[in-house]
């Protein structure tokens, strides 16, 4: 009993990251299969075909550009809005504070088919059906990831050490150069958590770009659109580069951390 005592919490987190990591894992093995007939579902034989090819169907490349494209502007202008607005929050006090912080939670607790549908009839009654695109879908991914942005970087902020900011001060240190030299150096791991989180909630969101996007097919829509009608191994391809590249900033990350602490 003592033994499995000890080892209980060490099986727990085996079996959870297993549970969580085998998708991804099928996705990537799924990658390298030579499917018969349209659908990669049941493996056939191995094959690098999908690999040497991942763009063979230009519709499904061109939604990944798409993507990228409102993933990168919503992260830029989401981040930039959410890290003033979580400074504000933080640092300045106002009579609306605390009616701007439940405000900004609505975006998350909301159900996105509510937020997705709601934004379709302010499009709709501002500039039209027609001029559903690019623009409408970026938008909307600004408007929910700003409430993620703000959060994160709260987080960070609340846990500094205020004294460090009153010690560049005691020694002369302008406000600009306080902030430039020893706030966001110390906020600078928040946003970038924070940008990446909300690129991965863009790129990833399916409910509210339906409803905003028109004519137009981010990758999210391609991959549900082909489940009806059909599923190349390369979608699997793009899948396994998504985590593969993720896998690596992660990796990055860690050893950029590693590094600073040893020169500590």
């Amino acid at each position: 009993m003592a033994w499995i005592r000890e080892h209980t919490l060490l099986a727990v987190t085996i079996v959870v990251f297993v549970f969580m990591l085998l998708p991804n894992a099928v996705i990537l093995w799924m990658s390298f299969n030579r499917p018969v007939g349209k659908y990669d579902y049941v493996w056939n034989e191995f094959s690098l075909d999908a690999w040497r090819h991942p763009c063979a169907n230009s519709e499904m490349c061109h939604s990944i550009g798409l993507s990228l494209q409102v993933g990168v502007v919503a992260t830029i202008v989401a981040t930039l809005l959410g890290t003033m607005i979580a400074f504000a929050m933080v640092r300045y006090r106002f009579k609306a504070r605390s009616g701007v912080n439940a405000l900004l939670f609505l975006p998350m607790a909301a159900p996105e088919v509510v937020m997705g549908a709601t934004l379709a009839a302010l499009f709709f009654n501002t500039v039209g059906p027609g001029a559903l695109g690019f623009w409408t879908i970026t938008i909307a991914h600004v408007m929910f990831c700003v409430s993620y942005v703000v959060v994160t970087v709260k987080s960070r902020l609340a846990g500094m050490d205020p004294t460090l900011e009153r010690a560049a001060q005691d020694l002369y240190a302008s406000p600009a150069q306080t902030f430039r030299h020893v706030t966001l150096p110390l906020v600078a791991p928040g946003i970038a958590a924070a940008a990446l989180l909300a690129f991965a909630l863009s790129v990833d969101d399916y409910i509210i770009t339906v409803f905003t996007a028109g004519n137009l097919e981010t990758f999210p829509m391609y991959v549900w659109g082909s489940v009806q009608r059909a599923y190349p191994a390369q979608i699997d391809v793009i899948g396994s580069l998504m985590l593969l590249g993720t896998m690596t900033v992660i990796a990055l990350s860690q050893l950029v951390g590693r590094a600073r602490t040893a020169r500590r």
